[in-house]
């Protein structure tokens, strides 16, 4: 089968196509013929310099496709079956390529509303922020979420989640990106190109950092005392919890995992029409580098989807 491998760590160029053997499904797995997968922000860290297991691995846990065949002990899928999730996260999956295995219950059956195209751009970036929003800080209705990026993968669809749990939602984005924002719910947004986020926010509940960096004690400014802010960013954002202590508020780093509830969540707020992806590019598997250069480059709105088959 066709897959996109790299030998080296580097740029969008060590990704190249190669043909490879097709996986043989495990004990509670299943074969997906992949259709479309998609690029995330840990894919390029991974191909950039391999992650926190900081080796080279198969890239792209994102997959909507088909069964193709089930492994022993499988009860939940057969052959023919449209399915989409995020299989193994955070061990490595290897979806950019033709074919994967999965646990079987890493999977879930594609809403039949959803291209493979739309399935794709939707399970890492919507367990990240269900996790987040829901799980780890519990967002209640009434509450302010502020989330950062919201324009971007995680954060675009974090917009809707929380306004699907009746939440009053503040995003941040360059101006640009604005109407797009309201169009999923938004009730603010802010220009953090022009302003300071945390000098125009107050009386926050929750925020969402998927930028790290200075951005997390400066959130913790927006918080009002009780407050907290869940950071994507990296592990090295766990010591914001040390700062935000004596403030009386709370900060947690948190990574996706693969969950099977999470994802039927996600799959039934998708059919109850409160969640879309916004796919902004599409290309083919061969263009993967291609598309790692438009994800790095920080221009794009929703998700880049790499169609298979």
């Amino acid at each position: 089968m066709r897959a996109i491998r790299q030998d080296e760590f580097g740029g969008p160029e060590v990704l190249r196509v190669a043909e490879v053997d097709r996986p043989v499904p495990g004990l509670a797995e299943v074969l997906v013929r992949v259709h479309a997968t998609s690029v995330n922000p840990t894919d390029v860290w991974h191909r950039f310099s391999g992650g926190l297991v900081q080796r080279i691995v198969p890239l792209g846990w994102d997959v909507s496709g088909v069964v193709e065949a089930v492994g022993p002990g499988v009860t939940r899928f057969q052959p023919g079956d449209e399915v989409f999730g995020m299989p193994r996260h955070p061990l490595p999956a290897g979806a950019y390529a033709e074919y994967v295995t999965s646990p079987a219950r890493h999977l879930v059956r594609k809403p039949v509303a959803l291209t493979h195209t739309e399935a794709a751009a939707l399970p890492l970036v919507a367990m990240t922020a269900w996790q987040a929003l829901v799980e780890v800080a519990e967002v209640r209705p009434g509450q302010r979420v502020l989330i950062h990026a919201a324009a971007g993968g995680v954060g675009h669809v974090a917009v809707q989640i929380a306004k699907a749990r009746g939440a009053y939602v503040i995003g941040t984005a360059s101006a640009a990106k604005h109407e797009f924002l309201r169009t999923l719910g938004a009730d603010e947004v802010i220009d953090y190109t022009a302003v300071d986020f945390a000098e125009a926010v107050t009386d926050v509940d929750v925020v969402v950092d998927a930028i790290g960096g200075e951005y997390g004690p400066r959130s913790l400014r927006t918080l009002r005392a009780g407050g907290i802010v869940v950071s994507l960013a990296s592990p090295a954002e766990a010591q914001l919890a040390e700062i935000a202590a004596p403030q009386g508020k709370r900060a947690q780093f948190m990574a996706v995992e693969a969950d099977l509830q999470g994802l039927r969540e996600i799959a039934a707020l998708v059919e109850s029409g409160q969640l879309r992806a916004h796919v902004d590019t599409v290309l083919p598997l061969e263009d993967a580098a291609k598309a790692h250069e438009l994800s790095a480059s920080g221009r794009t709105v929703g998700k880049i989807v790499l169609t298979v088959a």
